[in-house]
């Protein structure tokens, strides 16, 4: 099993979801986050001063899928929230030893479905 994380763009998370949704992935954790990378921010104007916004709003995206779902899910993260512009975000895959349905007990892939 591996956990794919996504940081994305919040206007995107629309479509991250009708994707998943596509191939059959429901079950996700939807977090609002914030941070930067290259980008380091911006500058906005406020009432005619201006300042540093050095965290950017961003959205974390959760799921936990089987080995073989792993490749097709992030392509389709990554088709479905690229923007070609700076800031698109990032896309992390790790492994996952074990996962438990709680009410049920269903460990490993019968807990993700």
């Amino acid at each position: 099993m591996k956990k794919i994380e996504a940081i994305i763009k919040p206007f995107k998370l629309d479509e991250a979801i009708l994707a998943l949704g596509e191939i059959g992935i429901l079950g996700m954790t939807v977090s609002e986050v914030k941070g930067f990378g290259r980008q380091k921010g911006h500058s906005e104007l406020y009432r005619g001063s201006e300042y540093v916004v050095d965290f950017l709003p961003k959205v974390r995206i959760e799921v936990t899928v089987s080995d073989d779902l792993t490749e097709k899910v992030t392509l389709l993260l990554a088709d479905a929230t690229r923007t070609g512009k700076i800031g698109d975000g990032k896309i992390f895959v790790t492994n996952v030893e074990d996962a438990i349905r709680i009410r049920t007990g269903e460990r490993g892939n019968a807990a993700l479905t």
